[in-house]
């Protein structure tokens, strides 16, 4: 599922780089052009490929998640947030983050 993210610019204000070390958002303007992909996974599931080929049109497929359960955001792979889906117009759906996930690594 592919999902438009809102996303805002840093303030002017100082930022910590991975190592503590403050630096000025200005610093960060050579990455904002970067492109990087935002997937929204709304639960997984486990099928034998048998159960899959006889899924047709209308199949219900269960996923691990329930009713109202956060979803994972994702950015390039690694996952970055957990947030809710919303409906941004009458036919396009988006994501809202609810919480974000700390990295080990502290980017």
């Amino acid at each position: 599922m592919t999902t438009d993210v809102e996303l805002t610019e840093l303030p002017e204000t100082s930022v910590l780089t991975e190592t503590g070390i403050p630096r000025n958002a200005q610093d960060l303007e050579a990455v904002y052009d970067i492109p990087v992909t935002v997937s929204a996974v709304l639960g997984k599931t486990t099928m034998q490929v048998s159960q899959l080929l006889k899924l047709g049109r209308g199949a219900v497929v269960e996923l691990d998640r329930k009713l109202g359960e956060a979803i994972d955001i994702y950015v390039n792979n690694r996952l970055i947030a957990r947030g809710e889906v919303v409906m941004v117009d009458d036919n396009r759906l988006g994501v809202t983050m609810t919480e974000i996930i700390k990295s080990e690594r502290g980017f």
